[in-house]
């Protein structure tokens, strides 16, 4: 037992009045070369937290918290297996003296040895060993590119449509094809992807990235890797890599930087080779708070309302990548209790939520959405979710539900709220059916938020004042905002997506113009007459408090 683990078991004694039985027993597994921090995690019940504050206070040492530790460059003068190794990470530093973060101070090799090769002095700092791996695996990503990576790649990769499927394997399987698709997967965690595209044609394979709802080409990978790297990824998703005239889906499970991701895998086969499209499902980023996802104060209260029904169908429509799912998920969430049973049927499961039962559709064995619910009615369920009414048997079942004292979620692929109760007159479910069941159609879009750092104030002319009513959102000298770019947001003048929504209750006025079938812009100006304020005034309202642009609204609801 060295000085220093002596030094701190002796201040154990001391800290948060620490009985002698726990304190003997530390020493026990100590004296058996037990680990100090596993020790104290299961021995003295201490949390990650509660060790790095206790070797703070007794070492005196400087602790670097998640943004601290993000606005460091990691030194590139100790080897980065090194720092796996020892969990170590070495700061840049001045000529005489070097900074290294650890989270086991008590170990003195890794300060022997980095002040030995380096000749300077070492100053230890702390950190929690998950974001000590968390900065390393961000620096073996940033010190490896896509096109430094793709020099290192053998000529021999590639690989004919009559190749050998077992040496396609092999290849999908050594070092530099395993790490460049973690180097592409990574590199999309840092720019906030949504999706990873990876397209071949005849002469090169391209590489994209879905930001903030915008594609945007990277470094891609030489066109003679294109059928290792595929076949890589087919094998992560557990997909038959033999099969190349037919798309697959599978589902790739994989922990990188220190967290665990899904990835959502399609492959479908093209002209030059296979179209492969990643959907990044990352459950530490989900945000199930009506806040974070742009619902305002007024919008959050009526929605709050409608959710608690006892019973009817509520829908959210918009395209495809609007958040439909994610306004679904808080939905359920806030409804999520002890007293209910919440059900889903979802295709595929986007994220799991705990305390609910969600199941997946599968076709290819005959379990499709109105097999899966005929099936759940019979579970006794309070509050069941359809991932997507797509057909009439469908919707008739979600009716029937909601008839019989269910409450029940769903989505529709509309362009407005209005069109929403066209679309299920078009599957033919009847219109006395759509008054007595339906309770609140929501319809949403997603635009992108400026950045806060570089955004630019700016006047807007008279005519745009006139154009869009700026003067009627109650305030006064209208104010709009532009993108300008900034290393912040890589040069985009945006950061992040907010919500743009629209609520349409059912009203009277409104049951009579469904049952007249009317059309959807009747429906939607009767709609507006009630005081519904539409996408395009929640979108121009965000614009005027400086959360997104008027060019992002007047793009996301030109069809509307």
């Amino acid at each position: 037992m060295n000085e220093t683990i002596e030094k701190l078991t002796s201040a154990l004694q001391d800290y948060r009045g620490m009985d002698n039985e726990v304190l003997q027993l530390v020493n026990t597994e100590l004296d058996q070369d037990a680990d100090l921090n596993q020790t104290l995690l299961s021995v003295a019940n201490f949390s990650a937290e509660d060790i790095v504050q206790f070797y703070a206070e007794v070492l005196n040492l400087e602790v670097f918290g998640s943004k601290e530790l993000a606005l460091e460059v990691v030194s590139p003068s100790v080897s980065l297996k090194f720092s796996r190794n020892y969990n170590v990470v070495s700061l840049e530093s001045d000529e005489e003296q070097m900074r290294v973060v650890t989270a086991t101070p008590y170990d003195p090799y890794p300060q022997k040895a980095i002040a030995l090769a380096s000749g300077k002095e070492v100053k230890m700092c702390l950190a929690a060993p998950e974001l000590i791996s968390r900065t390393i695996e961000k620096a073996s990503a940033d010190e490896a590119s896509i096109s430094e990576l793709s020099d290192q790649l053998e000529q021999d990769l590639s690989f004919s449509e009559d190749g050998d499927i077992d040496r396609l394997k092999d290849l999908a399987s050594e070092a530099p094809i395993v790490r460049l698709v973690n180097v592409i997967v990574s590199q999309a965690m840092e720019l906030r992807a949504s999706d990873i595209h990876i397209e071949p044609f005849e002469k090169r394979l391209r590489v994209r990235y879905r930001i903030d709802g915008v594609l945007r080409e990277v470094d891609s990978p030489p066109t003679h890797s294109i059928a290792a790297i595929i076949s890589r990824i087919k094998i992560m998703a557990k997909l038959n890599i033999a099969e190349r005239r037919l798309p697959q889906d599978g589902r790739i499970q994989m922990r990188l930087q220190a967290q665990q991701i899904d990835l959502r895998v399609s492959t479908v086969p093209s002209l030059f080779g296979e179209s492969v499209v990643m959907r990044i499902l990352d459950q530490e980023q989900l945000v199930l708070r009506y806040e974070q996802l742009g619902f305002g104060k007024v919008n959050i209260q009526r929605f709050q309302k409608l959710i608690q029904r006892p019973h009817g169908i509520i829908l959210v429509t918009g395209p495809t990548g609007s958040g439909k799912t994610t306004s679904l998920y808080t939905a359920l969430s806030s409804i999520n209790l002890p007293n209910k049973k919440i059900m889903t049927v979802e295709d595929p499961i986007e994220y799991q939520l705990d305390g609910i039962m969600q199941m997946q559709v599968k076709p290819s064995i005959g379990l499709g959405f109105s097999e899966a619910l005929r099936a759940i009615v019979r579970q006794d369920p309070d509050t069941i979710m359809i991932g997507e009414m797509r057909d009439h048997e469908t919707a008739s079942i979600a009716i029937q539900s909601a008839l019989t004292g269910h409450l029940v979620f769903s989505t529709l692929h509309t362009n407005d709220a209005g069109s929403a109760i066209t679309r299920l007159l078009d599957m033919g479910v009847d219109d006395y059916l759509i008054t007595s069941t339906v309770a609140g159609i929501v319809a949403q879009r997603l635009v992108r938020t400026l950045c806060q750092r570089c955004k630019q104030q700016i006047t807007p002319l008279a005519e745009v004042i006139a154009e869009f009513k700026l003067d009627q959102y109650g305030i006064s000298s209208p104010k709009l905002y532009e993108p300008v770019g900034c290393p912040e947001c890589s040069g985009s003048g945006y950061k992040g997506r907010t919500v743009i929504l629209e609520q349409m209750e059912m009203s009277p006025a409104l049951r009579k113009k469904i049952l007249s079938r009317a059309d959807g812009t009747t429906i939607q100006n009767q709609a507006v007459s009630d005081g519904m304020s539409t996408m395009r005034m929640d979108g121009i309202y965000k614009a005027l408090t400086g959360v997104t642009s008027l060019e992002e609204v007047v793009n996301a609801t030109q069809d509307t």
